[in-house]
């Protein structure tokens, strides 16, 4: 489960994220696709699944908080 989430990533990485990087710039580092990648790898799928899930929530222009995170 975690590769075929992982794989389908990787192609959102490839396909769609160059597309979306010319009107959208992320303000995070890692990126949320990076830190996705990073939260499988580490975890769980299940608190992997949480954690990605808090991220994307995170990821707002109104948001105060540091923009360098880690799984």
């Amino acid at each position: 489960m975690k590769n075929l989430l992982i794989f389908f990533i990787k192609i959102y990485k490839i396909i769609l994220s160059p597309i979306l990087s010319k009107k959208i710039h992320c303000r995070f580092y890692p990126t949320c696709s990076d830190y996705a990648i990073f939260a499988l790898r580490k975890y769980s799928t299940k608190t992997a699944l949480k954690k990605i899930a808090n991220r994307l929530c995170r990821c707002n222009p109104y948001n105060t908080e540091s923009c360098i995170d880690y799984p």
